[in-house]
């Protein structure tokens, strides 16, 4: 394929909504209509926790999974195929855009992170690891998903520049651009956590 077929590839891939198709088949729900309406795993957690709270965790999971998932397999497929780097760095944009702006859903979707995470993994692993250590520790200590995901995204980022200083192509760019779109995704749930509103994940 070239670049403008990768780059289509990307979206479309990204912009798969695990999260709603998994509510809608394994528990007959409208993940949209439901919670805060995102299509991601806390979502998922918090919607059909009402309905079946042994389902719940493990679809949750599976929407998770899946999400991260379709990002890694975007980048290593195409690292497979011998995709150079600047375009690599570009599909990890891509998927996480699809993600965010499902052409699925008339251009809504979820938050991104999990897709971040997976596609990063393949790029810069030791970073992204550090990041998922971090959100672990808030998620299971502050237990507010938006909160948690934030500050794992941005301390990955930071972990980038001293992991990776160098990049393949000279550039952090590509991460700011996500962090770009994954911070303009919570832009309610900052609104919330300013004004004390957020809930928690029981």
């Amino acid at each position: 394929m070239n670049n403008l077929e990768w780059y289509l590839f990307a979206y479309l891939i990204g912009g798969i909504p695990f999260g709603f198709i998994i509510a809608k088949y394994f528990a007959g729900v409208n993940i949209k209509e439901h919670g805060s309406g995102n299509i991601g795993a806390t979502n998922v957690l918090r919607v059909l926790k009402e309905i079946d709270q042994s389902k719940a965790k493990k679809l949750a999971a599976l929407t998770l999974f899946l999400d991260a998932f379709k990002g890694a397999f975007v980048i290593l497929l195409a690292k497979f195929l011998g995709v150079c780097d600047a375009t690599l760095w570009t599909l990890a944009v891509l998927v996480v855009i699809g993600h965010c702006f499902s052409p699925f859903l008339k251009f809504e979707g979820g938050k991104g992170v999990a897709t971040t995470a997976g596609a990063l993994l393949v790029l810069i692993p030791y970073a992204v690891l550090v990041g998922i250590i971090v959100w672990f520790i808030m998620a299971k200590t502050v237990k507010i998903s938006s909160l948690s995901s934030l500050i794992g995204i941005l301390v990955g980022i930071f972990s980038a520049y001293i992991l990776y200083p160098h990049p393949s192509i000279e550039s952090h760019a590509p991460l700011w651009i996500i962090a770009f779109v994954i911070v303009y995704k919570h832009k309610e749930n900052i609104y919330r956590l300013i004004t004390g509103q957020e809930k928690r994940v029981v």
